[in-house]
Formats: structure tokens, sequence, C-alpha cells
């Protein structure tokens, strides 16, 4: 006679792995796998590195509002107080050896940053309107003044050959350095030139 068999409960040990088992999904992503945010230009940033110190115009470019500005502001400030001690020779070789250092110092800077023009980065301003001043000479408080108007408008609003050499060495290569300064020296060129015009209508 066949023997008939009931189903037996399952037991707990069994209904327990059951429930451990996750249901399929999506996995999840671990934190560890996540890219790690690029650094932000702070005091401590700025610190922690030569190069940083320098591209940051010595903490003017940390500033919240307008960097840019306020790196040209420091540079006519710092101009002022070096200028008299210099011959036009002797700022002219410094402005540049002030060039080539900041060259190393953006790429540098910027590299760190993650980003190939950071906005905290003003060096690039600095150098340029040292350049002004300098091609300048002789110059009162004014015609620096108008100067300082021009050049900022030129750098900001990046048109026409300003604009054109922003696009073009911009790069985290050796030339990341050089793309950040080359448009603000185009700005200088173009600020130059107006003020040239200026004087000799004028005249």
């Amino acid at each position: 006679m066949p023997i008939e068999t009931t189903p037996s409960a399952a037991s707990p040990d069994a209904a327990d792995r059951s429930a451990s088992v996750p249901e399929a999904g999506p996995a999840a992503c671990p934190a560890s796998s996540l890219p790690p945010l690029p650094p932000r230009a702070t005091a401590r940033f700025m610190l922690a590195h030569p190069a940083h110190a320098i591209a940051l115009g010595f903490g003017s470019g940390l500033s919240p509002v307008a960097p840019g500005t306020a790196g040209t502001l420091w540079a006519w400030l710092a101009w002022a107080a070096l200028a008299p001690w210099l011959t036009p020779a002797q700022q002219g070789f410094f402005i540049l050896g002030a060039l080539l250092v900041g060259w190393w110092a953006c790429t540098v800077t910027a590299r760190n940053l993650g980003t190939d023009d950071p906005s905290a980065i003003v060096w690039d301003e600095v150098v340029a309107f040292w350049l002004v001043l300098w091609l300048l000479l002789p110059a009162g408080w004014l015609a620096q003044a108008v100067a300082f108007a021009l050049f900022r408008a030129f750098d900001a609003i990046k048109r026409g050959p300003v604009g054109w050499a922003d696009r073009v060495f911009h790069g985290r290569s050796w030339r990341g350095g050089w793309g950040i300064l080359f448009d603000d020296l185009v700005a200088a060129f173009c600020t130059l030139l107006v003020i040239a015009a200026w004087r000799a209508w004028l005249a």
C-alpha cells in the first residue's frame, strides 16, 4: 500500500536564509567609486604651494566678488609701491620674470584645481596690467585709471582679439598657463592701442 507524504513546513533556518537573499536590482554604487571633488580655491589651498600663492595674486583672487577686478586693483597698488624703486629697464625685467614665473604658477594651480582657467587665478591680470602701466610711462593717476577701466572691460567682455586669444591656448598641458596669460596680454595690447589713439587725437 503506497504511503502518502505531506509537505513539511519550512524550517525557521530556511526561512531566514530566503529572507536574507536580496532581490535582483541595480547594484548600489559604492561611495569609494565616485570621483573625488576637485579642490576649491581657499586660503588653505593658496598656502599649500608657492605656485598657488602667486597664481591667486597673494589672496586677491580669493575675493568672492569680481576676483579679476580685485587682482587688477592689487596689481595697481603693488605697482605704485614698487615702481618708484626701479628704473624703467629694471621694471621691464621684473615684468618679464613675473610673466615666466606666472606661466609656471598658473599651469600648476589650474591643474591642481582641475579646470582650464579658474576665476581665482588672477596673476594673468596682474602681469598684463603691470605691462600696461610700464608702457604708459609717464602717466598720471587719471591715465592709469582710464587704463584700468579699459583693461577690465577688454578682459571681461572677451570680444574680438581677446576672445580669440582666450580660445586658442586653453588646455591642461604645458600650454595651460600660457593660455591663461595670453588673452590678458592681448587685452593689455588693446588697452594700449586705444590709449595711443586717444593721445594722438588729443595731440
